[in-house]
């Protein structure tokens, strides 16, 4: 019986520093039947080129180049030129371990699973572990998808798609929503009203490479990263699916948005919390409308509740004491 293909796809965008690093890794897999398309998102540091070597060395690698999109719009490239029977994806300032995908693959393979997760950790600029984001199960473990949904809405499940091995035919008329950011999460609950479940393994075999200057991660803490925004648009996105597919969650749905509407208020600058903002606007309007679920909700927190309400009452001087506070404390 011919061996499944498993198809890696890799954006690529001015990451001389660590691509290198990240392909080898990839090509070092114990699992030999692979092919790995390396997306070369509009590079202008040489990246680009260094995909075209790469691809010189192991006849499995296909580069495509493309203008500036996203990496949103590079894995979408991927996926349309992807072949495999499985897809997965590794960011090009990542790297993992040489039996990643073939411990992933036979797990699905044995078990019929959809959607394998294998278990991540961090590693800072300086080298040194970072405290974990995802705490491993202590063994192997299949959550139905009702069940990883909740995880999701509760913060404590992984949505990253790095992580994961997906059998195709649940990605080939699905996309990556371009232009936004926590894109992961959007496609992944999709994927969850399709699939039974996702088997999640505790190895920790893929290395997230943590470095400031990314999208969530900026190297001034003033500036304000529009993530804020889309995880405020898809915790609506996820409270339709809830009613849609799992209302027995309906609490779970209700802490995650209000959650999420906190984040972002934690985080605009105040100098954004105008009246001329509407999206600002209708996070407060929708706070306010929901003081009463928040008050009741048994996931929230009793902090969590007491800065919702009073950013719901005084917005403006909360959030510049709230920064203040982080000053003080040399935190921002």
């Amino acid at each position: 019986m011919e061996q499944p293909l498993v198809t890696v796809i890799i954006p690529v965008y001015n990451i001389m520093d660590c691509l290198e690093r990240c392909v080898r890794s990839v090509c070092a897999q114990t699992w030999k039947h692979l092919e790995i398309l390396l997306v070369d998102d509009g590079s202008t540091d040489g990246s680009g080129a260094l995909c075209d070597r790469l691809a010189q060395e192991d006849g499995r690698i296909r580069v495509f180049h493309k203008e500036n999109g996203g990496s949103s719009s590079a894995r979408n490239l991927g996926l349309e030129h992807a072949r495999g029977d499985y897809y997965g994806f590794v960011d090009s300032d990542d790297f993992i371990e040489p039996q990643m995908y073939e411990t992933m693959l036979r797990e699905a393979l044995s078990g019929g699973y959809r959607i394998v997760q294998i278990s991540r950790d961090e590693i800072g600029e300086d080298g040194k572990r970072r405290p974990d984001v995802c705490v491993p199960p202590e063994e192997p473990v299949f959550r139905d998808s009702g069940t990883f949904f909740r995880t999701l809405l509760l913060h404590e499940g992984d949505c990253s798609f790095c992580t994961k091995l997906i059998d195709a035919p649940l990605l080939r008329d699905r996309r990556f929503p371009e232009g936004e950011l926590n894109e992961d999460f959007y496609l992944l609950l999709q994927l969850l009203t399709e699939a039974d479940g996702v088997r999640i393994l505790p190895e920790q075999l893929y290395h997230v490479y943590y470095r400031t200057g990314s999208n969530t991660r900026k190297k001034s803490r003033s500036e304000f990263s529009r993530v804020f925004a889309d995880i405020v648009k898809n915790a609506d996105y996820a409270r339709r699916l809830t009613e849609e597919y799992f209302p027995q969650y309906e609490k779970e749905a209700e802490r995650f948005g209000l959650y999420q509407r906190l984040d972002y208020l934690l985080h605009i600058p105040v100098e954004q919390m105008t009246r001329q903002n509407a999206f600002y606007r209708e996070v407060i309007r929708c706070c306010r409308r929901s003081v009463r679920g928040m008050v009741s909700n048994p996931y929230l927190t009793g902090r969590q509740k007491l800065y919702l309400l009073l950013l719901s009452i005084a917005p403006r001087p909360v959030r510049a004491l709230h920064r203040f506070s982080m000053r003080a404390r040399g935190i921002a």
